[in-house]
């Protein structure tokens, strides 16, 4: 990952954690407001509801009710894995010629 995608990751996870005044973690409003505006696709392909309850509870691993930045990176790492297996499934398409 290049220093300008890690900074860009730093900022988005910093836009939404300063709204409530603490400034380094992510209350579950909002991660919602993280996920709804820069996972918007990824939202509306899920057909659950409770699909932000759900990573909240699973990004909140010491159960403190917030998500700090080093739980948040179990989400972007996450996502990266799923992205890469979507992408190695189109290259092994043939391509018409």
């Amino acid at each position: 990952m290049s220093l300008p995608a890690m900074e860009s990751l730093i900022m988005v996870f910093h836009r939404y954690s300063d709204k409530d005044g603490k400034r380094n973690t992510l209350s579950k409003k909002e991660l919602k407001q993280l996920m709804e505006t820069e996972l918007a696709s990824f939202l509306k392909s899920q057909k659950d509801p409770a699909t932000i309850d759900k990573i909240m509870k699973d990004l909140d691993q010491n159960g403190d009710g917030e998500v700090s930045f080093e739980e948040f990176v179990s989400l972007v790492v996450g996502l990266s894995i799923a992205c890469e297996e979507i992408y190695q499934l189109q290259s092994k398409t043939p391509s018409k010629k």
